[in-house]
């Protein structure tokens, strides 16, 4: 019998998936990728699919895998609820900017994470933001990830009002 997964693994895989979701977005924008095949490329690991073990000092592979039925659903529900998202994503950038004007990275960051607060509710909102912001961090420059803190905290604190009402923050 195989062990289930600890919860350490199980949050590495989604923090995997979420990376992995963000660069299915962005290949889908730029290269107008098909969702099947984003998801397909995305899950197909010739490394693992050979046989090859982590190199010595690297995390074992199962801390790098993405819980792909996750990462599956994070794609399939952003390009899902896409004409839901990006209004609300535009309504929390600054005046005169749009969602379609801000790099594709980010387009993608905000879309995933947006998705995930509209319909992830087993996942608090304060930890679907900071994994986005860090995710962030990872791809974009100083300001940027600031940006992704500050539209997500708003949209979470309207989709997610319950979460935010005993927090003595405003």
């Amino acid at each position: 019998m195989t062990p289930s997964p600890s919860k350490a693994t199980k949050q590495a895989g989604r923090s995997a998936a979420r990376l992995a979701a963000v660069q299915g977005l962005y290949q889908m924008d730029l290269a107008a990728t098909d969702l099947n095949v984003v998801i397909r490329d995305l899950t197909s690991d010739p490394i693992k699919d050979a046989g090859s073990d982590a190199a010595p000092g690297e995390p074992p592979p199962e801390m790098l895998e993405p819980d792909e039925t996750f990462l599956a659903e994070l794609l399939r529900g952003v390009v899902r609820r896409q004409l839901d998202i990006d209004p609300m994503v535009d309504g929390q950038l600054a005046s005169g900017w749009r969602l379609a004007r801000v790099d594709s990275i980010l387009r993608a960051i905000l879309r995933s994470a947006v998705f995930e607060l509209m319909e992830r509710n087993e996942v608090p909102a304060r930890v679907v933001i900071n994994e986005y912001v860090e995710i962030a961090h990872a791809f974009l420059g100083a300001d940027e990830p600031k940006v992704v803190n500050g539209v997500l905290d708003k949209i979470a604190r309207r989709l997610r009002a319950g979460e935010f009402a005993s927090s003595s923050e405003s």
